[in-house]
């Protein structure tokens, strides 16, 4: 019996981080510890958010994946979700690259909130205007 492949990749979004563990299994998914449809419960699209990378590669309910996501929203989370899986079967087989790329789950999206500046009440509030 060979050994189970084990891969451990981190996906960002925001300020969600995800650490995301991928092996060969049975299609299990678990957040934190807890199933991905409980962890997301009520939100279908973020469901769907977090099964993309392996849907679109026609690997979902081949591999198990364990993650710990912490930081942002729940939002941002399933984005680190989707962009560490995607990292992850791409160390596992290199032949799904364009299929990845092109649905854009790899890149890094680099949005992130503004900085508060000194002396104002927020990154782009100026101080009131008065003409006269």
């Amino acid at each position: 019996m060979a050994a189970k492949q084990l891969t451990i990749y981190t996906g960002k979004r925001k300020t969600a981080n995800a650490r995301v563990r991928i092996t060969p299994g049975n299609g299990v998914i678990k957040v934190n510890g807890k199933d991905y449809v409980e962890y997301f419960s009520g939100r279908p699209l973020l469901v769907k958010t977090v099964e993309d990378s392996l849907r679109v590669v026609g690997l979902l309910g081949t591999y198990d994946v364990m993650v710990n996501v912490h930081g942002g929203g729940v939002h941002a989370q399933a984005d680190a979700i989707r962009h560490g899986v995607a990292k992850a079967i791409l160390a596992i087989d290199g032949n799904y690259h364009d299929a990845l790329k092109r649905n854009g789950y790899l890149t890094r999206d680099p949005r992130v909130v503004e900085r508060k500046k000194y002396g104002r009440a927020g990154a782009r509030k100026k101080f009131q205007f008065s003409k006269r």
